[in-house]
């Protein structure tokens, strides 16, 4: 026993040993784990909190939208031309760039803040420099449970990302933080897991449909003729036009039809868009 430790701290130390309380994650997660097996964790509840442990480990690199993928405007835009960008995207929150520097993000533009714009002509005096709010800079180092507390202390919902050299790497939402513990976070497009239907019109000639969509289904509904001889659902043509795995907000035109990817995970595209072009 060394000087500085007391005999009551090192019986606290035998005593928290033979109790079986963890010592390190490791042991949390065995015995988060032995809960599950006994029963006293359903499935959805132990598998938040293994992602709630586990979110400390990963960073925001790992989960941005990367700089080629992020939907921005420029300062020097007037409205007939960034709201067609807006409407496309149906993002809320979309990084403002410096008209002369498009390295540079200098605020984040609210499409709620547009709204008034619908009962005054701005497009002649309007600055969109008037709309902005500040942005908020991350690291694409920080660790996600970093993230979550600054968004809530800033009380912000998009962060852009910056590499070490304080370039533009990409921006990272509230949601995509979340998704992390909770799983993929559904909006109003998006389909019930038991539900039949796998095509629906949202808007006059744009439809949401599941990636799981039979090709030939696709064809009758559309009017198309995308061969099924290699593929048997419309997620394997536009994978295979990919080349890859795409991720969410990319898009793809196929023999006049622009497919845009809403949902995909590590293994296959979940939920797409699509539209005539």
């Amino acid at each position: 026993m060394s000087e500085g430790d007391s005999p009551k701290s090192w019986l606290s130390r035998i005593t928290q040993v033979l109790s079986g309380e963890p010592q390190n994650r490791e042991d949390l997660a065995e015995m988060i784990h032995s809960a599950g097996d006994r029963g006293l964790l359903d499935p959805d509840a132990l598998r938040i909190i293994e992602a709630t442990l586990q979110v400390s480990e990963r960073q925001v690199r790992e989960i941005m939208i990367p700089r080629s993928q992020m939907v921005a405007v420029r300062a020097d835009m007037l409205p007939r031309e960034f709201l067609p960008i807006l409407i496309e995207s149906a993002h809320s929150r979309f990084p403002v760039l410096d008209a002369d520097n498009t390295d540079e993000v200098i605020g984040i533009l609210f499409a709620k803040d547009l709204l008034k714009l619908l009962l005054e002509d701005r497009n002649e005096r309007f600055t969109l420099k008037d709309f902005l709010r500040p942005a908020l800079f991350v690291p694409e180092s920080t660790h996600l449970d970093r993230l979550i507390k600054e968004f809530r202390a800033k009380q912000n919902h998009m962060a852009i990302v910056v590499n070490e050299y304080g370039g533009i790497a990409g921006v990272v939402t509230l949601e995509d933080a979340l998704e992390q513990i909770v799983g993929e976070i559904d909006d109003e497009h998006d389909f019930e897991d038991d539900e039949d239907v796998c095509i629906r019109e949202i808007a006059p000639g744009e439809f949401v449909i599941k990636a799981i969509t039979p090709i030939a289904d696709f064809n009758e509904h559309f009017g198309t003729e995308f061969s099924n001889d290699d593929f048997d659902t419309i997620g394997g043509i536009v994978m295979n036009a990919f080349e890859r795995l795409p991720e969410r907000d990319e898009k793809i035109v196929i023999e006049h039809w622009e497919f845009t990817v809403l949902a995909a995970d590590r293994r296959a595209i979940r939920q797409l868009s699509v539209q005539k072009v």
